[in-house]
């Protein structure tokens, strides 16, 4: 059983003009869906390409590596053999990268710091797991075994009530109090026994040499072995193969199933980093809001302009760019080949850096371009110069956003992760220096995230240099040109879809910026505020696809179905949590940006609306994840693209502009749309056939 990958969905027709519009679509569709043909091309020319010298590189680095490079603890060389690196008692840990545990999955698709992306290409051939993260996975199928009564509990008090035969005392006879048993009762993630399911079980246990008519309980092994002996941990108990058969009976037998609090506490577990990772990335792009805010309302509307002429110019295309090294690379490591890992990072870091030239051109006359799109001669101004100096980071973001891919590539995903603990702070001390300290005013916020940007770079560099990372760097490589067109084609895609996501919302900054200055700094406080509470509710989703995904790998629909259900909650808990806040808070949040009276009003006016946003916010986005999960983004991506382009912003631009509702106009067809994401997606997901999920996913598996 190998983890859940997304699903090519069609191929391209011909003959009518109809049937080549829906092969378009269909082909369109299948590059969501499965990037990995194209990939395994690009990686067999690489692979033919491949001098003896470099081989015999490849090989000698492989020999010597340390132990942690291959991060399941097998050495590939470039011939193809392997060396196991480990000791004979955890050869049940290694096995090969293609057939590793299913229950514990990373979610390698998402690069840390986006700001809304729904949409982009799935990536496929994940690294292989490290020891520890098996090691987590054996201990989610024993958790999964345990809470389905087929494996004993981990500790003797933890049978509860429900166990038979038990009256819930603890170790030391004592009853538990009330308060103990209700939250046992409400949070426990066993599931209560069903005495027919115990009927079916001890006649099972009774073909395998259990006494037929004997008790079964909590400690009746699933196939007749001997049980362990009372008081000791059960995740000793049954390992390796022994553990393989009994989960593989269980899953044939149908009798694995799982619990809300079980997915939900899965799902916290998941994403309390995610989260953490996410609002520190995003707190880089906000500091400077926060650090020029007070100086003025022209330098608030300033900073939203900027930063919406740098994001769908740059820094989306080239996030969207550079996906497609979540394929590349991964399927390069996979192969066994470390060294083409560091020329799929060259190759995209030459292609990002060829593409600044143009882009660095445009930011240097910005101003001139602005001052015809926004009214105020000022702000336009400001935005312009904030541009100018922005252009010094471009080589550095571009760098990053590979290097992260390369780091991931290898499982190294703690790495990103130190980068923003130490960047993230920094970036606040620098911008309050500069703007306040110093004096600089307006220019010190570029300046503070120039020097943030090339300090995330090195950052990385000095972790891959001293750390982890080198062992895949095969040092700068010839073929640094070659093989362009098919890492091209297998990027555009992604591009395509982050930058369409992230226009549509960007698009509405370039909206308010023709009524003026006093609605672009209030688009501004709203943009970032709502960009900001996206980031509980997105890393949230990414979990939940990752769990769900590994469910309908281990062929549990009906554990994915539950799961699914949760996170579904979840995201609505979450939209009505921030609603509250949004809108409780309408006069306050802006105040932490501005004095500006105008300004703060403005934002209270539109707050009602941005706050019943925030329930479609949060439920659209855990409805894309979970289809992503059972690889049907094709369908979150459709609706995603129809519902910005064919509805929103055709009713904010009617509202706003049209019937001169102004700010509160825009941000109306917003809501619509997600409001129609949210049932256009949910409806589907209750139709959906889990069943048919699995199948597919063992067809995929099988022809993989």
């Amino acid at each position: 059983m190998a983890p859940s990958r997304p699903i090519p969905t069609g191929a391209p027709s011909t003959g009518t003009r109809r049937e080549s519009i829906a092969g378009m679509a269909s082909s369109f569709a299948a590059s969501l869906a499965d990037p990995s043909p194209l990939a395994q091309q690009v990686l067999a020319r690489d692979i033919a390409e491949l001098t003896p010298s470099e081989i015999e590189a490849e090989n000698r680095a492989a020999a010597s590596a340390p132990a942690s490079y291959h991060s399941a603890g097998i050495v590939p060389y470039a011939d193809g053999t392997t060396s196991d690196n480990v000791d004979d008692d955890d050869d049940f840990l290694d096995g090969p990268s293609s057939s590793g545990p299913v229950l514990y999955r990373r979610p390698s698709a998402i690069a840390y710091g986006s700001a809304r992306p729904i949409l982009g290409v799935a990536a496929n051939g994940d690294p292989a797991l490290s020891k520890i993260e098996k090691l987590k996975s054996r201990e989610a199928e024993r958790s999964l075994l345990r809470d389905n009564h087929l494996l004993p509990p981990k500790h003797a008090s933890a049978a509860g009530p429900s166990s038979s035969g038990s009256s819930g005392a603890g170790l030391d006879g004592r009853e538990p109090s009330f308060l103990r048993r209700v939250y046992k009762r409400v949070f426990s993630t066993r599931r209560p026994k069903d005495t027919a399911e115990e009927e079916r079980r001890l006649q099972g246990a009774g073909v395998d040499g259990a006494a037929p008519g004997s008790e079964a309980n909590e400690r009746t092994a699933l196939l007749g072995s001997a049980p362990p002996a009372p008081g000791s941990d059960a995740s000793t108990a049954e390992t390796g193969p022994a553990l393989d058969e009994q989960w593989d009976a269980a899953v044939a037998a149908g009798q694995i199933h799982t619990t809300w609090q079980r997915e939900a506490k899965t799902i916290a577990v998941y994403s309390r980093s995610l989260i953490i990772t996410f609002l520190l990335q995003y707190s880089i792009n906000i500091t400077g809001i926060f650090a020029v805010s007070r100086i003025g309302k022209a330098e608030l509307g300033a900073v939203s302009l900027s930063a919406m002429t740098a994001t769908i110019t740059f820094y989306a295309p080239c996030q969207g760019l550079a996906t497609c090294l979540d394929t590349l690379c991964s399927q390069a490591y996979g192969s066994g080949h470390k060294f083409l890992v560091g020329l799929q990072l060259q190759r995209m870091c030459c292609f990002l850096l060829i593409l600044c030239v143009p882009i660095a051109a445009i930011w240097m006359y910005s101003e001139e371009i602005l001052v015809r799109l926004v009214p105020e001669r000022e702000i336009a101004a400001l935005a312009g110069l904030y541009l100018r100096i922005l252009v010094f980071s471009m080589p550095a973001s571009a760098v990053f956003e590979c290097a992260k891919r390369y780091m991931q590539a290898q499982g190294l995903f703690t790495a990103n992760s130190y980068v923003l603990f130490i960047a993230a702070p920094f970036n606040i001390f620098l911008n309050w220096l500069f703007v306040w300290k110093l004096e600089l005013g307006f220019v010190g916020a570029p300046i503070s995230a120039v020097i943030t940007q090339w300090m995330m770079p090195l950052l990385l560099l000095v972790y891959i240099y001293f750390v982890d990372g080198a062992q895949c760097w095969g040092g700068f490589s010839k073929r640094i040109f070659s093989n362009w067109g098919p890492m091209i084609k297998l990027a555009l895609p992604g591009m395509i879809m982050i930058e369409a996501e992230y226009f549509a919302f960007e698009i509405l900054t370039l909206a308010a910026g023709r009524f003026g200055a006093t609605e672009l700094a209030a688009q501004s406080v709203l943009v970032t505020l709502t960009s900001t509470t996206y980031q509980i509710p997105f890393p949230m989703s990414i979990a939940a696809s990752t769990r769900i995904a590994n469910l309908i790998g281990a062929k549990l629909p009906d554990a994915a179905r539950t799961c699914a259900k949760v996170a579904t909650v979840a995201g609505f808990l979450i939209g009505g949590f921030n609603l509250f806040m949004v809108a409780a808070f309408r006069y306050q949040i802006p105040m932490l940006f501005t004095n500006d009276p105008d300004v703060i009003e403005l934002v209270a006016k539109a707050s009602p609306i941005v706050a019943f946003m925030q329930v479609f916010d949060g439920s659209s986005a855990v409805a894309s994840a979970i289809l992503r999960g059972v690889g049907r983004q094709e369908i979150g991506s459709y609706a995603n693209l129809a519902a910005y382009y064919i509805v929103a912003l055709p009713i904010s631009f009617a509202l706003g502009l049209g019937l001169d509702w102004r700010l509160p106009g825009l941000w109306a067809g917003v809501t619509v749309g997600l409001f129609l994401v949210t049932v256009a997606e949910n409806l589907y997901l209750m139709k959906y056939n889990w069943s048919r999920a699995v199948a597919e996913a063992e067809i995929r598996n099988a022809s993989g």
